[in-house]
C-alpha cells in the first residue's frame, strides 16, 4: 500500500470526525467534572485513610458506570433537544 490513499489518507470527512470527538469529550468533560467534585465531596474524608489506588478504584467503580449510562445520555438528551429547538421547521 502507498503512502498516497491507504489508511492515513485524509478525507473530506475528517473535520467532522474531529467536531465530533471534540463535542462527545466537551460531552463526557460536563458529566465526570461535577460527578468527581461530588464524589469527593461526600466520601473524600472517609476515603482519605485508604491509599490512593484504593481510592481511586472505588472512584472509577461508582462513577464509570454513572457516566456511562446516565451522565452522557442524560447531557445527550439536553444538547438534542437544544438543538431542535433552536432549528426552524
Amino acid at each position: 500500500m502507498g503512502w498516497g490513499r491507504g489508511c492515513f489518507a485524509l478525507t473530506n470527512t475528517q473535520p467532522m470526525k474531529t467536531k465530533m470527538k471534540l463535542l462527545a469529550s466537551l460531552k463526557i468533560w460536563v458529566v465526570i467534572y461535577p460527578s468527581i467534585t461530588l464524589f469527593l465531596a461526600l466520601f473524600g474524608e472517609q476515603l482519605s485513610v485508604l491509599p490512593l489506588y484504593q481510592r481511586t478504584f472505588l472512584l472509577t467503580i461508582c462513577l464509570v458506570p454513572w457516566i456511562v449510562f446516565a451522565g452522557v445520555p442524560f447531557v445527550d438528551r439536553i444538547v438534542r433537544s437544544l438543538t431542535t429547538k433552536s432549528t426552524p421547521a
